[in-house]
């Protein structure tokens, strides 16, 4: 069994706070320190504001969990300061193939096109993203920045107030009160913090149970996301094949209806299905094994007062897309540089509305997507497998069926369509780059564009003049300023501009696209920064 899960990361250290004759008040406290709640205090901290995060635990998840991470969080991860050690660890892979019975279907590519800094996805075991996370908390604390962890720090009661919130913390040398400006709760799909709210999910549970069993084993297998539907060694069922750094492989094996959940995870049971799958000859060993059901569900509201709540706490979705922690990455993405204005009074509070609304479009695309393919995967009916296998016949010959076969529509980033936020679109570009959308990397000749956009509001130029700053409502926007003369690959004109020869594009800090035009129009722009920040 890997040490990393008997490691404390940040342990338990007495705090001032413990001992404070009244309840002492910090800007924002965020419970849960997995992936999201770190997420969102890095990005908190690197703008400069108070964070507590507060766990009570001391060490990484156990066992591997999500080990899927898409394109788009990658690139959150390189603003947050710790992409490259993703990378650098997981395993990229770009393909992915299908299986009916024993035969190979078709195969797609996620990522066709050249000119991306990032990969279309990476495996990487959940607890290294976490030792990651809590790497760059210690690099920002030796930076000076007001972020600090907390360990066995457990949230036992919560009370709302108007102006705050306040916290019963219980540590292994008593309880103590804090109080929060704002508190974000990223403590899981069981989330306490929504159950002592007296709040709930909405949404559908799926029957179907479902066995992960990660195994360490030396084998040839290329970097590759292998998916079977009714194979000859699971028959009526799916499985899915992952590899993952260490030689460690994920395997997921579809189980049904009706099981004894703690029966089926003991070893005596779990090798033999593995090794019908394997072969008899491949020697493995288990490092983790799970059983989990399919839940497409989420809240009614993620923003309750002071209240927010961000990843599996806020939604749950079916683990086949990687929908679950990257779909959490861009909550925290999407809500941090909004707080951050509210707190600073340029913006209003209502402006958080907003991040109901756009992630909660989010949560429900996902939401529909996994329904779709969990419905795919486990048909209800003899009628739907008919259909379901038909499909998967024809698309071995026929590329017309491929897109059909739905064996987890995998992850890709949300374009927040209708948005309060967007201003009309002026330039009818490409769609890729609407209002609403996350700005696809381009190369540049001293690097990659997302890289240059960072984490502020960018006024982008293509062959267009503009000043160098504008300052609106107290918001300081600054130009980048690009040439498709140093476009090499077209990679900026064909996903930027189009048929048109110069855009001017206001990018948010979240780098979505709040507006654009084919020229800069001074009073248009000041107009699309206000409605970028709720003022409009």
């Amino acid at each position: 069994m890997n040490k990393i899960f008997e490691v404390p990361l940040y342990p338990y250290e007495r705090h001032a706070d413990e001992d404070a004759s009244s309840p002492v008040r910090r800007k924002v406290v965020v419970i849960g320190a997995g992936p999201v709640g770190l997420a969102a205090a890095i990005d908190l901290a690197q703008q400069g504001t108070e964070v507590v995060v507060l766990d009570d635990n001391d060490k990484v998840s156990f066992g591997s969990r999500a080990i899927c991470f898409a394109k788009r969080p990658l690139e959150i991860l390189d603003r947050l300061g710790c992409g490259q050690p993703m990378v650098d660890k997981g395993v990229q892979w770009n393909t992915g193939k299908v299986f009916f019975d024993d035969r190979q279907v078709y195969e797609f590519n996620l990522l066709p096109e050249e000119g991306h800094k990032r990969p279309a996805f990476i495996n990487l075991q959940q607890y290294y993203f976490e030792e990651y996370l809590v790497n760059r908390v210690r690099e920002l604390q030796e930076q000076g920045a007001p972020i600090e962890i907390r360990g066995r720090n457990k949230v036992s009661a919560i009370g709302t107030h108007p102006t705050h919130v306040v916290l019963e913390i219980d540590t292994p040398e008593g309880s103590y009160n804090l109080e929060a400006e704002w508190l974000i709760a990223c403590d899981g799909a069981g989330s306490p913090t929504r159950q002592m709210l007296g709040l709930d999910f909405v949404g559908r549970v799926f029957e179907d149970n479902f066995l992960i069993a990660d195994v360490i084993m030396e084998a040839d297998f290329p970097s590759e996301r292998w998916f079977w539907f009714d194979p000859p060694f699971n028959k009526g069922q799916s499985a899915l094949l992952h590899k993952q750094p260490d030689g460690v492989w994920r395997i997921d094996l579809q189980l049904g209806w009706d099981i004894d959940k703690e029966r089926e995870k003991r070893p005596e049971n779990v090798i033999p299905r593995l090794k019908a799958m394997l072969g008899e000859d491949v020697k493995f060993e288990l490092e983790w094994v799970s059983i989990y059901t399919f839940q497409c569900r989420r809240m009614e509201q993620f923003r309750h007062g002071r209240v927010i709540f961000a990843g599996d706490a806020a939604h749950q979705v079916s683990p086949f897309g990687a929908r679950g922690a990257n779909s959490g990455l861009q909550d925290t993405d999407n809500l941090c540089w909004k707080l951050k204005l509210v707190m600073d009074g340029k913006a209003p509070e209502s402006l958080l509305d907003s991040y109901d609304a756009e992630r909660i479009h989010g949560a429900d695309e996902n939401i529909l997507n996994s329904s779709r393919s969990t419905d795919f995967i486990t048909p209800k009916s003899e009628i739907s497998r008919v259909l379901r296998d038909a499909v998967l016949d024809l698309s071995e010959q026929y590329e017309f069926a491929r897109p059909l076969v739905n064996s987890g529509r995998l992850s890709v980033p949300c374009t927040y369509d209708g948005s309060p936020l967007n201003s009309a679109d002026a330039l009818d570009g490409p769609d890729r780059t609407r209002p609403g959308s996350p700005c696809p990397d381009a190369p540049l000749s001293d690097g990659f564009l997302l890289d240059k956009l960072g984490d502020k509001f960018v006024l982008l130029t293509i062959d267009a003049d503009a000043p160098d700053v504008i300052v609106e409502e107290g918001i300081e926007v600054t130009r980048l300023a690009l040439s498709i003369k140093d476009d090499k690959t077209l990679a900026l004109q064909q996903r930027y501009l189009g048929k048109h020869e110069s855009g001017v594009y206001l990018i948010r800090p979240d780098q979505h696209v709040a507006a654009r035009r084919p020229a800069f129009d001074e009073n248009q722009f000041r107009h699309a920064i206000r409605r970028a920040i709720g003022k409009e």
